[in-house]
């Protein structure tokens, strides 16, 4: 398993679609033990692009802060997992709560009243 968490600072970004990187982990879903981890940068935010770059990586857990309502959409149709609302904590303690059934998350830090699905959720300058 492989579990995307958008990161700025090295802890959770507020919104997934503007971090400064991504923490992939993978996971043995045996052991539930982070087996490894890497910080990458992803590509330049446009509609649908973040998607599809964590599916080619072979993501298939995404756990944000918050998330645009087309973004949720398209990793719904992909048989992705979105956990939104987590907390702002590193990515290792963010997936030691998800694989130990302890993550205290709460809702969508993003207002869907925005027509592009952004609302509220801070820009990246």
């Amino acid at each position: 398993m492989k579990i995307a968490i958008p990161t700025t600072g090295g802890v959770l970004s507020a919104h997934f679609g503007h971090c400064d990187q991504f923490a992939i982990l993978e996971i043995d879903t045996d052991t539930k033990e982070i087996v490894k981890t890497e910080m990458m940068v992803p590509p330049r935010h446009e509609p649908g692009v973040l998607p599809s770059w964590l599916g080619q990586l072979g993501c298939n857990v995404i756990i944000a802060g918050g998330m645009g309502g087309r973004a949720m959409d398209m990793f719904a149709r992909s048989g992705v997992q979105v956990v939104i609302g987590a907390p702002v904590k590193s990515p290792e303690e963010i997936v030691a709560g998800y694989l130990n059934n302890n993550l205290v998350t709460s809702g969508n830090l993003c207002d869907e009243q925005s027509p592009h699905g952004e609302g509220n959720c801070p820009k990246k300058n």
